[in-house]
């Protein structure tokens, strides 16, 4: 027969185990709530910076802030296990309030950590901070307009020339601090990579801000108005167009024994295609070849529509005319006479002889005798006058062809009414 001792009977009684539970829970937990009271050094690293009461600032005093010294900063705390050992660093913050920032220039400020909300923060204390403060600048907010300026990167095409190219708008609006917005001095664009272009080009281009010394500006604190332009380039077609005279024949000379030097002898034009299209010669002027012996010299302006572009961009041209083969000659001529008087006027011719050169060939030249001049007056234009005039004379040589005078002659004629 078996028998159990007391001792057995006590450990396998209901209430033996019961006390047993209640004597383990309360030594669980007296470990456990004497380690969450117990305090923790905790140190938080990159803990992330914000900046409050900075739209303030710019409202009320058109100020900013920039260039943070720091972007994170490390915090050290002591506290309680169970407070402080469930944080980590994106748990906290280190705020700076700017809102009653009221001068320019760098500024260094106190930050104060932030808790995540009902954390209990009177039993924790902050051990050590790194950095103890954050600086900054505040800068004056500005917007300024600078130019746009720019250049084509493509090709054009054979015959065709491009004019300076053109923005829209020609400035844009830079808005930031005015620490960065000062270093703006221009915006450049670049357009028309890898287009070979035979008629004006259009495109819309973004574009770089620049300093002075045409080194890129960067964005990061700066705002621009618009973010887009529209960039042209005109384009023209060129051509290259001679230039000439136009010739009056007399007095023997001729196109075929006329020499004709003229510097430059062509200049590049450019414009739309329906102008120059047509247009091969610019004449320079009308030359009477009558009016010069053997030679004659002058300059001309050059004739262009406004509607085209000297792109060789000389103004004037140098002509030289010289008379090759022919001869000169003077006569004295008395043989002198006047045609279309008025019918109720009396003209006296008061000149007996003048001295005409006549220009010919040698041969010609030596068949012609004085009597074979005549000098003759057209007083159509002195109808309705009276008194002494000079009038032009023309020089007939009769039986002699391919020779004329040179120069003009008048003569002298008194008119009285019949």
């Amino acid at each position: 027969m078996n028998k159990t001792s007391p001792l057995n009977k006590l450990y396998n009684s209901r209430v033996f185990l019961v006390i047993l539970s209640v004597l383990a829970s309360f030594a669980i937990w007296t470990y456990v709530t004497s380690g969450e009271s117990s305090e923790i050094r905790q140190t938080f690293r990159n803990v992330r910076i914000e900046i409050i009461g900075e739209d303030a600032l710019r409202k009320s005093r058109d100020l900013v802030i920039t260039d943070l010294d720091v972007s994170t900063v490390t915090v050290e705390v002591l506290g309680p296990r169970r407070i402080v050992g469930v944080l980590n660093s994106s748990d906290l913050l280190a705020q700076v309030d700017v809102s009653r920032l009221t001068q320019t220039g760098e500024m260094p400020m106190k930050y104060e950590v932030v808790y995540p909300a009902g954390t209990d923060t009177r039993n924790i204390t902050e051990v050590t901070r790194w950095p103890d403060s954050i600086s900054f600048n505040v800068s004056k907010l500005v917007s300024i307009q600078v130019p746009v300026r720019g250049g084509y990167e493509g090709e054009l095409a054979d015959g065709f020339m491009a004019e300076t190219p053109t923005f829209e708008p020609s400035v844009i609006t830079v808005t930031g601090p005015e620490i960065y917005a000062k270093d703006v001095s221009y915006a450049w664009v670049t357009f028309g990579k890898g287009i070979v272009a035979s008629s004006s080009y259009t495109a819309e281009a973004g574009f770089t801000l620049m300093n002075a010394n045409d080194s890129p500006v960067s964005l990061e604190s700066l705002s621009v108005m618009p973010e887009t332009l529209t960039a042209s380039l005109p384009i023209l077609e060129s051509k290259e167009v001679t230039l000439g005279l136009d010739l009056i024949e007399g007095a023997g000379a001729t196109a075929a024994n006329t020499k004709i030097d003229i510097s430059p002898q062509s200049i590049i034009l450019a414009g739309d295609s329906a102008l120059l299209n047509g247009l091969n010669r610019i004449i320079l002027s009308t030359v009477d070849l009558t009016d010069f012996a053997s030679t004659w010299s002058e300059v001309y302006a050059i004739p262009i529509n406004n509607d085209l572009t000297n792109v060789t961009g000389i103004k004037e041209a140098s002509v030289t005319i010289e008379i090759v083969g022919l001869e000169t000659k003077t006569f004295t001529v008395k043989n002198i006479s006047y045609i279309n008087a008025s019918e109720t006027a009396a003209v006296e011719i008061l000149t007996e002889s003048i001295e005409v050169t006549l220009r010919g060939a040698p041969e010609l030249l030596e068949q012609v005798k004085s009597e074979n001049i005549r000098a003759v007056a057209d007083l159509a234009d002195f109808k309705d006058s009276t008194g002494a005039y000079m009038p032009l004379v023309k020089i007939y040589v009769d039986g002699v062809t391919d020779v004329g005078a040179i120069g003009e002659n008048t003569i002298s004629v008194e008119i009285r009414k019949a």
